[in-house]
Protein backbone atom coordinates (compact mmCIF):
# COMPACT_ATOMS: atom_id res chain seq x y z
CA UNK A 1 0.00 0.00 0.00
CA UNK A 2 1.26 3.47 -0.82
CA UNK A 3 2.46 5.33 2.23
CA UNK A 4 3.48 2.30 4.33
CA UNK A 5 7.00 2.12 2.88
CA UNK A 6 6.21 -1.11 1.03
CA UNK A 7 7.92 0.25 -2.07
CA UNK A 8 11.41 0.14 -0.52
CA UNK A 9 11.91 3.83 0.08
CA UNK A 10 13.97 5.06 3.02
CA UNK A 11 12.57 4.32 6.49
CA UNK A 12 10.33 7.03 7.86
CA UNK A 13 11.95 9.74 9.93
CA UNK A 14 11.45 8.75 13.57
CA UNK A 15 9.12 10.69 15.88
CA UNK A 16 8.02 13.01 13.05
CA UNK A 17 4.39 13.34 14.16
CA UNK A 18 5.28 13.72 17.84
CA UNK A 19 7.75 16.50 17.05
CA UNK A 20 5.24 18.25 14.78
CA UNK A 21 2.63 18.26 17.52
CA UNK A 22 4.75 18.97 20.60
CA UNK A 23 8.18 20.50 19.87
CA UNK A 24 8.41 24.06 21.20
CA UNK A 25 4.76 24.04 22.21
CA UNK A 26 4.60 23.06 25.87
CA UNK A 27 1.54 24.79 27.39
CA UNK A 28 3.50 25.80 30.50
CA UNK A 29 5.39 28.48 28.58
CA UNK A 30 2.21 30.53 28.14
CA UNK A 31 0.62 32.29 31.09
CA UNK A 32 -2.72 30.76 30.09
CA UNK A 33 -1.30 27.22 29.72
CA UNK A 34 -3.08 27.06 26.35
CA UNK A 35 -2.63 23.74 24.54
CA UNK A 36 -2.75 25.52 21.18
CA UNK A 37 0.01 28.17 20.93
CA UNK A 38 -1.59 31.63 21.03
CA UNK A 39 -1.33 34.10 18.16
CA UNK A 40 0.77 37.09 19.19
CA UNK A 41 -0.40 39.94 17.00
CA UNK A 42 1.41 42.71 18.85
CA UNK A 43 4.14 44.44 16.88
CA UNK A 44 5.82 45.84 20.01
CA UNK A 45 6.81 44.31 23.36
CA UNK A 46 7.34 46.00 26.71
CA UNK A 47 10.97 46.26 27.79
CA UNK A 48 11.86 45.78 31.45
CA UNK A 49 14.86 48.13 31.54
CA UNK A 50 16.17 50.54 28.87
CA UNK A 51 19.04 48.97 26.94
CA UNK A 52 18.57 45.42 28.24
CA UNK A 53 18.42 42.58 25.72
CA UNK A 54 14.94 41.04 25.67
CA UNK A 55 13.71 38.03 23.70
CA UNK A 56 11.18 40.18 21.87
CA UNK A 57 11.31 43.86 20.96
CA UNK A 58 9.63 44.37 17.61
CA UNK A 59 7.81 41.83 15.44
CA UNK A 60 10.02 42.31 12.39
CA UNK A 61 12.96 41.16 14.53
CA UNK A 62 11.19 38.32 16.32
CA UNK A 63 7.71 37.24 17.27
CA UNK A 64 6.54 34.42 19.59
CA UNK A 65 4.26 32.90 16.92
CA UNK A 66 7.11 32.89 14.39
CA UNK A 67 9.54 31.54 16.98
CA UNK A 68 7.32 28.50 17.67
CA UNK A 69 6.99 27.75 13.96
CA UNK A 70 10.72 28.10 13.26
CA UNK A 71 11.57 25.83 16.17
CA UNK A 72 9.31 22.98 15.09
CA UNK A 73 10.28 23.28 11.41
CA UNK A 74 13.97 23.05 12.28
CA UNK A 75 13.34 19.71 13.99
CA UNK A 76 11.23 18.37 11.13
CA UNK A 77 13.85 19.41 8.54
CA UNK A 78 16.58 17.75 10.60
CA UNK A 79 18.21 21.15 11.01
CA UNK A 80 19.75 23.28 13.72
CA UNK A 81 17.97 26.44 12.56
CA UNK A 82 14.95 27.45 10.55
CA UNK A 83 13.76 30.87 9.38
CA UNK A 84 10.28 31.84 8.18
CA UNK A 85 9.57 34.32 5.37
CA UNK A 86 6.52 35.97 3.87
CA UNK A 87 6.57 33.66 0.81
CA UNK A 88 8.67 31.04 -0.93
CA UNK A 89 10.02 33.62 -3.37
CA UNK A 90 10.92 35.89 -0.43
CA UNK A 91 12.94 33.00 1.00
CA UNK A 92 14.74 32.52 -2.33
CA UNK A 93 15.46 36.25 -2.55
CA UNK A 94 17.04 36.20 0.92
CA UNK A 95 19.25 33.27 -0.13
CA UNK A 96 20.32 35.22 -3.22
CA UNK A 97 21.40 38.09 -0.97
CA UNK A 98 24.11 35.79 0.38
CA UNK A 99 25.83 36.43 -2.95
CA UNK A 100 27.65 39.49 -4.20
CA UNK A 101 28.14 41.17 -7.57
CA UNK A 102 30.08 38.91 -9.93
CA UNK A 103 29.14 35.63 -8.24
CA UNK A 104 27.68 32.74 -10.22
CA UNK A 105 24.57 30.65 -9.61
CA UNK A 106 24.41 27.24 -11.26
CA UNK A 107 20.76 26.18 -11.36
CA UNK A 108 19.05 23.01 -12.43
CA UNK A 109 17.45 23.78 -15.80
CA UNK A 110 14.03 22.39 -14.93
CA UNK A 111 13.10 24.86 -12.21
CA UNK A 112 10.07 26.68 -10.85
CA UNK A 113 9.33 29.58 -13.19
CA UNK A 114 9.24 32.09 -10.33
CA UNK A 115 12.77 31.06 -9.38
CA UNK A 116 13.97 31.42 -12.96
CA UNK A 117 12.37 34.86 -13.30
CA UNK A 118 14.08 36.01 -10.10
CA UNK A 119 17.47 34.59 -11.14
CA UNK A 120 17.21 36.16 -14.59
CA UNK A 121 16.25 39.54 -13.13
CA UNK A 122 19.21 39.44 -10.75
CA UNK A 123 21.49 38.43 -13.61
CA UNK A 124 20.38 41.43 -15.63
CA UNK A 125 20.27 44.08 -12.92
CA UNK A 126 22.69 42.91 -10.21
CA UNK A 127 25.46 41.46 -12.37
CA UNK A 128 25.14 37.90 -11.14
CA UNK A 129 26.01 35.14 -13.59
CA UNK A 130 23.32 32.44 -13.85
CA UNK A 131 23.89 29.17 -15.70
CA UNK A 132 21.13 26.58 -16.21
CA UNK A 133 22.27 23.00 -16.67
CA UNK A 134 21.05 19.41 -16.43
CA UNK A 135 22.20 18.54 -12.91
CA UNK A 136 21.59 14.85 -13.50
CA UNK A 137 24.86 15.01 -15.44
CA UNK A 138 27.44 15.15 -12.65
CA UNK A 139 30.34 15.55 -15.06
CA UNK A 140 28.59 18.56 -16.58
CA UNK A 141 28.08 20.02 -13.11
CA UNK A 142 31.75 19.55 -12.28
CA UNK A 143 32.84 21.07 -15.57
CA UNK A 144 30.48 24.03 -15.23
CA UNK A 145 31.77 24.87 -11.74
CA UNK A 146 35.34 24.74 -13.04
CA UNK A 147 34.42 26.96 -15.99
CA UNK A 148 32.85 29.44 -13.57
CA UNK A 149 35.28 29.82 -10.66
CA UNK A 150 33.02 32.50 -9.17
CA UNK A 151 30.32 29.88 -8.50
CA UNK A 152 28.91 30.37 -5.02
CA UNK A 153 25.51 28.68 -5.24
CA UNK A 154 24.23 25.47 -6.82
CA UNK A 155 20.44 25.56 -6.90
CA UNK A 156 18.59 22.24 -7.05
CA UNK A 157 14.92 21.32 -7.18
CA UNK A 158 13.86 17.71 -6.74
CA UNK A 159 11.46 16.58 -8.00
CA UNK A 160 11.56 19.45 -10.45
CA UNK A 161 8.64 21.48 -11.75
CA UNK A 162 6.78 20.49 -13.92
CA UNK A 163 8.27 17.32 -15.50
CA UNK A 164 9.21 15.84 -12.10
CA UNK A 165 12.85 15.10 -12.88
CA UNK A 166 14.60 13.77 -9.78
CA UNK A 167 18.10 15.04 -8.93
CA UNK A 168 20.61 13.01 -6.90
CA UNK A 169 21.06 15.59 -4.14
CA UNK A 170 23.88 13.77 -2.35
CA UNK A 171 25.89 13.27 -5.54
CA UNK A 172 25.47 16.92 -6.58
CA UNK A 173 26.43 18.13 -3.10
CA UNK A 174 29.59 16.01 -3.17
CA UNK A 175 30.59 17.53 -6.52
CA UNK A 176 29.83 21.09 -5.43
CA UNK A 177 31.65 20.80 -2.12
CA UNK A 178 34.90 19.85 -3.82
CA UNK A 179 35.09 23.54 -4.65
CA UNK A 180 35.71 26.07 -1.89
CA UNK A 181 32.89 28.44 -1.03
CA UNK A 182 30.13 26.75 -3.05
CA UNK A 183 26.77 26.38 -1.30
CA UNK A 184 24.12 23.85 -2.28
CA UNK A 185 20.47 24.86 -1.84
CA UNK A 186 17.49 22.60 -2.51
CA UNK A 187 13.89 23.62 -3.12
CA UNK A 188 11.98 20.94 -1.20
CA UNK A 189 8.49 22.31 -1.88
CA UNK A 190 7.29 19.29 -3.86
CA UNK A 191 8.18 16.82 -1.09
CA UNK A 192 7.93 18.42 2.38
CA UNK A 193 10.19 17.29 5.24
CA UNK A 194 7.99 14.23 5.72
CA UNK A 195 9.36 12.62 2.57
CA UNK A 196 12.74 14.31 2.01
CA UNK A 197 15.42 16.04 4.11
CA UNK A 198 17.95 17.71 1.81
CA UNK A 199 20.30 18.67 4.66
CA UNK A 200 20.79 15.01 5.55
CA UNK A 201 21.78 14.44 1.91
CA UNK A 202 24.55 17.04 2.01
CA UNK A 203 22.77 20.26 1.08
CA UNK A 204 23.68 23.44 2.95
CA UNK A 205 20.26 25.08 2.62
CA UNK A 206 16.76 23.61 2.47
CA UNK A 207 14.10 25.97 1.13
CA UNK A 208 10.38 25.22 1.07
CA UNK A 209 7.36 27.12 -0.07
CA UNK A 210 5.30 26.28 3.00
CA UNK A 211 2.27 27.60 1.12
CA UNK A 212 2.21 24.16 -0.47
CA UNK A 213 2.32 20.84 1.44
CA UNK A 214 3.60 22.11 4.79
CA UNK A 215 0.62 24.38 5.40
CA UNK A 216 -1.50 22.14 3.22
CA UNK A 217 -4.74 24.12 3.29
CA UNK A 218 -4.19 26.74 0.56
CA UNK A 219 -4.85 29.57 2.98
CA UNK A 220 -1.45 30.89 4.09
CA UNK A 221 1.53 32.32 2.20
CA UNK A 222 4.89 31.28 3.65
CA UNK A 223 8.51 30.44 2.86
CA UNK A 224 10.92 28.48 5.07
CA UNK A 225 14.70 28.08 5.07
CA UNK A 226 16.57 25.55 7.22
CA UNK A 227 20.34 25.32 7.78
CA UNK A 228 22.83 23.65 10.12
CA UNK A 229 25.76 26.03 9.85
CA UNK A 230 25.97 28.79 12.45
CA UNK A 231 27.49 31.29 10.01
CA UNK A 232 24.75 30.72 7.43
CA UNK A 233 22.08 31.16 10.05
CA UNK A 234 23.56 34.42 11.29
CA UNK A 235 23.78 35.83 7.77
CA UNK A 236 20.26 34.72 6.86
CA UNK A 237 18.82 35.97 10.16
CA UNK A 238 20.35 39.39 9.48
CA UNK A 239 18.80 39.40 5.99
CA UNK A 240 15.43 38.22 7.29
CA UNK A 241 15.15 41.14 9.69
CA UNK A 242 16.78 43.86 7.57
CA UNK A 243 15.01 43.02 4.31
CA UNK A 244 11.86 42.60 6.35
CA UNK A 245 10.24 39.78 4.37
CA UNK A 246 8.74 38.20 7.48
CA UNK A 247 5.40 36.39 7.71
CA UNK A 248 2.49 37.64 9.77
CA UNK A 249 1.89 36.03 13.18
CA UNK A 250 -1.46 34.76 11.90
CA UNK A 251 0.17 32.99 8.94
CA UNK A 252 2.72 31.48 11.34
CA UNK A 253 -0.15 30.15 13.44
CA UNK A 254 -1.90 28.75 10.35
CA UNK A 255 1.26 27.06 9.10
CA UNK A 256 1.98 25.57 12.53
CA UNK A 257 -1.57 24.24 12.58
CA UNK A 258 -1.02 22.65 9.17
CA UNK A 259 2.11 20.89 10.42
CA UNK A 260 0.03 18.96 12.95
CA UNK A 261 -1.52 16.86 10.20
CA UNK A 262 1.35 16.86 7.71
CA UNK A 263 2.25 13.22 8.38
CA UNK A 264 -1.34 12.10 7.86
CA UNK A 265 -1.86 14.19 4.75
CA UNK A 266 1.38 13.15 3.05
CA UNK A 267 0.55 9.45 3.44
CA UNK A 268 -2.76 10.02 1.68
CA UNK A 269 -1.19 12.26 -0.97
CA UNK A 270 1.19 9.37 -1.68
CA UNK A 271 -1.63 6.83 -1.76
CA UNK A 272 -3.85 8.90 -4.06
CA UNK A 273 -0.94 10.08 -6.21
CA UNK A 274 0.17 6.53 -6.86
CA UNK A 275 -3.40 5.41 -7.58
CA UNK A 276 -3.86 8.25 -10.08
CA UNK A 277 -0.50 7.54 -11.74
CA UNK A 278 -1.29 3.83 -12.12
CA UNK A 279 -4.74 4.62 -13.49
CA UNK A 280 -3.40 7.09 -16.04
CA UNK A 281 -0.60 4.73 -17.04
CA UNK A 282 -3.16 2.19 -18.21
CA UNK A 283 -5.54 4.68 -19.86
CA UNK A 284 -5.71 4.61 -23.69
CA UNK A 285 -5.98 8.41 -23.91
CA UNK A 286 -2.70 8.96 -22.09
CA UNK A 287 0.63 8.90 -23.90
CA UNK A 288 2.99 8.92 -20.92
CA UNK A 289 2.85 9.27 -17.13
CA UNK A 290 5.60 10.85 -15.03
CA UNK A 291 5.45 9.97 -11.33
CA UNK A 292 8.56 9.40 -9.20
CA UNK A 293 6.73 6.65 -7.29
CA UNK A 294 6.41 4.45 -10.39
CA UNK A 295 9.21 2.04 -11.37
CA UNK A 296 8.89 3.46 -14.90
CA UNK A 297 10.23 6.83 -13.74
CA UNK A 298 13.82 7.21 -15.04
CA UNK A 299 15.14 8.29 -11.63
CA UNK A 300 13.06 5.87 -9.56
CA UNK A 301 16.13 4.31 -7.93
CA UNK A 302 17.45 7.76 -6.95
CA UNK A 303 14.06 8.56 -5.45
CA UNK A 304 14.15 5.43 -3.33
CA UNK A 305 17.66 6.25 -2.07
CA UNK A 306 16.87 9.76 -0.86
CA UNK A 307 13.18 9.82 0.06
CA UNK A 308 10.80 8.06 2.45
CA UNK A 309 7.96 8.25 -0.06
CA UNK A 310 6.44 10.39 -2.80
CA UNK A 311 4.01 13.31 -2.79
CA UNK A 312 0.87 13.75 -4.85
CA UNK A 313 2.49 15.51 -7.82
CA UNK A 314 1.76 13.67 -11.08
CA UNK A 315 2.45 14.87 -14.63
CA UNK A 316 1.31 13.23 -17.85
CA UNK A 317 1.11 13.73 -21.59
CA UNK A 318 -2.37 13.36 -23.01
CA UNK A 319 -2.75 11.92 -26.49
CA UNK A 320 -3.74 14.26 -29.29
CA UNK A 321 -3.03 17.98 -29.41
CA UNK A 322 -3.37 21.14 -27.32
CA UNK A 323 -7.11 21.19 -27.88
CA UNK A 324 -7.47 17.80 -26.24
CA UNK A 325 -5.45 18.94 -23.22
CA UNK A 326 -7.58 22.07 -22.84
CA UNK A 327 -10.81 20.09 -23.25
CA UNK A 328 -9.65 17.66 -20.57
CA UNK A 329 -8.96 20.48 -18.14
CA UNK A 330 -12.24 22.23 -18.88
CA UNK A 331 -14.24 19.06 -18.19
CA UNK A 332 -12.77 18.23 -14.78
CA UNK A 333 -15.26 18.35 -11.92
CA UNK A 334 -13.42 17.16 -8.80
CA UNK A 335 -10.01 18.49 -9.83
CA UNK A 336 -9.89 22.30 -9.92
CA UNK A 337 -8.07 24.15 -12.70
CA UNK A 338 -5.64 26.38 -10.87
CA UNK A 339 -2.08 27.36 -10.01
CA UNK A 340 -0.16 26.15 -6.96
CA UNK A 341 -0.16 22.70 -5.37
CA UNK A 342 0.06 20.74 -2.14
CA UNK A 343 -3.32 21.58 -0.64
CA UNK A 344 -6.02 19.14 0.47
CA UNK A 345 -7.88 19.83 -2.78
CA UNK A 346 -6.87 18.30 -6.11
CA UNK A 347 -5.62 20.76 -8.73
CA UNK A 348 -4.79 20.50 -12.43
CA UNK A 349 -2.89 22.90 -14.65
CA UNK A 350 -1.45 23.32 -18.14
CA UNK A 351 2.23 24.29 -17.66
CA UNK A 352 2.78 25.52 -21.23
CA UNK A 353 0.11 28.23 -20.87
CA UNK A 354 0.05 28.70 -17.10
CA UNK A 355 3.01 28.21 -14.74
CA UNK A 356 5.65 28.16 -17.49
CA UNK A 357 3.93 30.39 -20.06
CA UNK A 358 6.80 32.92 -20.09
CA UNK A 359 9.49 30.34 -20.83
CA UNK A 360 10.90 30.66 -24.37
CA UNK A 361 9.40 28.13 -26.78
CA UNK A 362 12.73 26.46 -27.53
CA UNK A 363 13.34 26.01 -23.81
CA UNK A 364 9.88 24.55 -23.29
CA UNK A 365 10.53 22.07 -26.08
CA UNK A 366 13.91 21.07 -24.67
CA UNK A 367 12.47 20.49 -21.19
CA UNK A 368 9.44 18.56 -22.45
CA UNK A 369 6.90 21.26 -21.57
CA UNK A 370 4.68 20.61 -24.55
CA UNK A 371 1.09 21.58 -25.30
CA UNK A 372 -0.05 18.12 -24.19
CA UNK A 373 1.67 18.13 -20.79
CA UNK A 374 -0.67 18.32 -17.78
CA UNK A 375 0.39 18.64 -14.14
CA UNK A 376 -1.78 17.33 -11.32
CA UNK A 377 -1.58 18.04 -7.62
CA UNK A 378 -3.49 15.04 -6.29
CA UNK A 379 -5.35 15.91 -3.12
CA UNK A 380 -7.11 14.06 -0.33
CA UNK A 381 -10.48 13.27 -1.90
CA UNK A 382 -11.74 9.71 -2.14
CA UNK A 383 -9.64 7.69 -4.57
CA UNK A 384 -12.63 6.40 -6.55
CA UNK A 385 -13.95 9.92 -7.09
CA UNK A 386 -10.58 11.16 -8.35
CA UNK A 387 -10.24 8.29 -10.81
CA UNK A 388 -13.82 8.66 -12.02
CA UNK A 389 -13.28 12.39 -12.61
CA UNK A 390 -10.12 11.81 -14.61
CA UNK A 391 -11.81 9.08 -16.65
CA UNK A 392 -14.84 11.19 -17.60
CA UNK A 393 -12.66 14.22 -18.44
CA UNK A 394 -10.41 12.11 -20.65
CA UNK A 395 -13.42 10.71 -22.48
CA UNK A 396 -14.83 14.22 -22.91
CA UNK A 397 -11.50 15.44 -24.30
CA UNK A 398 -11.88 13.12 -27.28
CA UNK A 399 -15.66 13.21 -27.69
Amino acid sequence: MAGNNALDFLPRFKHFATHAIHTGQKPEQWSSWAVVPPITLSTIFKQRVPGDEEDYKYTRLDNPSRHVLEKVVSILDGAKYSLAYSSGVAAILNICHLLKTGDTIISVDEVYQGTRQLFDKMKKEFNLEVVYIDCKDLKLLERTIKEHPTTRLVWLESPANPVLTVIDIRACAEVAHRHHGVLVAVDNSFMSPYFQRPLSLGADICMSSATKYINGHSDALMGLVSVNRDDLYERLKFLQTTLGAVPSPFDCYMCNRGLKTLHIRMKLHFHNGLAVAQFLQSHPSVEKVIYPGLPSHPQYEVMKRQCTGVSGMVSFYINGKKGNAIAFLENLKVFTLGFSLGGFESLAEHPATMTHANLPEEEKKRLGITDTLIRLSVGLEDEEDLLADLDQALKAAFA
